[in-house]
């Protein structure tokens, strides 16, 4: 609770039982310490006329006259049945269950770590998935998000996630442009790079030294005279 907004707390706690937040925060199924010996010595009830705590089968001798609910339970989580709470306290919006043959509502939220594919609707307060025609699902859920103070804070958080969503929309758009930048920045210098390598022709031919004076004497020598053999005009006589 709030120390300051008393005017809004106040206002706040008018509108529920003074025996339902009491009720939600007992705990319940521990083994009574007045009635230790007897055969019924778990406390699974609970007085609302004097709201002191969790009371067992045994206690009820002392509160004859007053108006008492029994608590069960359901996968470790306390449960009422519809039949004795709504005659008591407005449970619209709170989502019910049939447990035993019996319709019952949860005390306190049950969060799930995430929920389940297709769920489209979810508690206000816990986003435990719900059927669609109810807000919560439970008793505490509804008395956390019907108060004012969890308005104001669901609308700021609200508010919170569309800014966060919007920066994220905005660094991915700055991020995708400086790639696409980049990109074309890269495709143009390859391109360039391209272009300049083919313009080198490679060949595997050895080059054409460059000519020497005695090359060139060489190129200009003509041939000599050709000289006839020194038998070639003996005769030979008989």
């Amino acid at each position: 609770m709030r120390q300051g907004g008393g005017g809004c707390d106040g206002a706040e706690n008018q509108r529920w039982p003074p025996w339902l937040k009491p009720l939600l925060g007992t705990s319940f199924f521990g083994q009574c310490k007045l009635h230790a010996d007897a055969h019924k010595s778990e406390c699974n009830m609970y007085c609302l006329d004097c709201m002191n705590g969790a009371l067992c089968s045994q206690c009820l001798a002392y509160h004859r006259d007053h108006h008492a609910i029994q608590i069960r339970r359901s996968s470790y989580h306390d449960v009422i049945r519809v039949s004795e709470i709504q005659k008591v306290l407005d449970i619209t919006g709170v989502q019910t269950y049939i447990i035993n043959s019996a319709r019952v509502v949860f005390l306190n939220e049950r969060p799930q770590p995430r929920p389940g594919k297709g769920v489209t609707n979810t508690c206000e307060v816990c986003e435990r998935s719900l059927l669609d025609t109810f807000r919560f699902c439970s008793l505490g859920c509804k008395i956390v998000g019907t108060s004012g103070d969890f308005r104001i804070r669901k609308k700021h958080a609200a508010v919170k996630k569309k800014k966060k969503q919007a920066q994220h929309q905005q660094q991915q758009h700055r991020g995708a442009a400086a790639a696409a930048s980049e990109s074309e920045d890269d495709s143009s210098t390859s391109t360039s790079g391209g272009s300049d390598k083919s313009s080198v022709v490679q060949s595997f031919t050895p080059s054409t030294p460059p000519a020497t004076a005695n090359s060139f004497r060489t190129g200009k020598r003509r041939k000599g005279v050709p000289h006839r053999s020194p038998f070639g005009s003996l005769m030979v006589e008989f």
